[in-house]
């Protein structure tokens, strides 16, 4: 589904699908609501499939004008209907689909910021949304990868230099990537006579680890202390990065017959 189809007229949703519905009613006997992915398509949550056990009040659960992850459970094509559950939905299911909504709405803003940024239209738009949907799974995922890779993730897409620089440009402003950085003191200690370059060769070696969005750096801390710092989008990715560096530096060093020793530091995350 993309972006710009969200609140366009729609097919009505399948058994089993999870949907966000905006609560318009409370009755003694349900909900009525409507479908914000299906063009505000009407739709029934029965006291029933509200809670397990009996519901005293039924605004404990959901209150006019808010919004709930819902799931279908029956479709009548022929009449329209549709009935919903909430004591269906786990609590994993509902955060993924929130995750899902607010990607699509990013998505949407990105959009809306590219159409004054590249002076285009809408049609333009759409046509740019089928160009990221041939090579990804969301308008979103998309995005996020061309904030992530910069100009490695534009070409895939096949796209003119000048709005291609546009599209990363606004990508990155929109989408904070998330890093985590995971480090640690090393103590290094060699008593050959070509200790220092045999520890500088060490640590250059650590630095060239290599990997997805990862970046590795040495700090000096006054002998015989370096800290070693790997960050990188995620910690298995950050972890591996850190053991590398680690293996190629403590090789180095025990080959002159130096001694090395590693002490991890508390692990942080942060925004790009």
């Amino acid at each position: 589904m993309s972006v710009g189809d969200v609140q366009a007229p729609q097919q009505m949703p399948e058994e089993g699908e999870l949907v966000i519905a905006s609560v318009n009613e409370i009755t003694p006997h349900g909900v009525y609501v409507s479908l914000d992915e299906y063009n505000k398509l009407p739709a029934f949550l029965h006291i029933s499939e509200i809670a397990t056990g009996w519901v005293r009040d039924i605004e404990r659960y959901a209150k006019p004008g808010q919004k709930i992850v819902l799931k279908v459970i029956r479709v009548n094509r022929a009449r329209r209907e549709i009935d919903l559950t909430l004591r269906q939905v786990s609590s994993e299911e509902r955060k993924a689909k929130i995750i899902e909504l607010k990607k699509t709405e990013k998505a949407r803003l990105i959009l809306d910021a590219l159409k004054t940024r590249l002076s285009t239209d809408e049609n333009s738009l759409r046509a740019l949304e089928d160009q990221i949907l041939e090579q990804y799974d969301s308008v979103y995922d998309g995005f996020e990868d061309i904030a992530r890779r910069g100009p490695k993730a534009v070409q895939k897409l096949g796209l003119d230099p000048g709005k291609a620089e546009i599209i990363e440009a606004v990508s990155k402003e929109k989408i904070a990537i998330p890093v985590v950085e995971v480090r640690g003191i090393m103590d290094i200690r060699v008593k050959a006579s070509d200790g220092i370059e045999v520890i500088k060769k060490a640590l250059r070696a650590g630095e060239d680890v290599k990997g997805s969005g990862v970046q590795v750096s040495v700090t000096y801390l006054g002998t015989p202390k370096y800290r070693l710092t790997v960050k990188a989008e995620n910690y298995r990715v950050g972890e591996r990065a850190l053991q590398n560096a680690l293996d190629k530096i403590k090789t180095t060093i025990e080959k002159s017959h130096g001694k090395f020793a590693f002490t991890r530091e508390e692990s942080r995350k942060q925004l790009e």
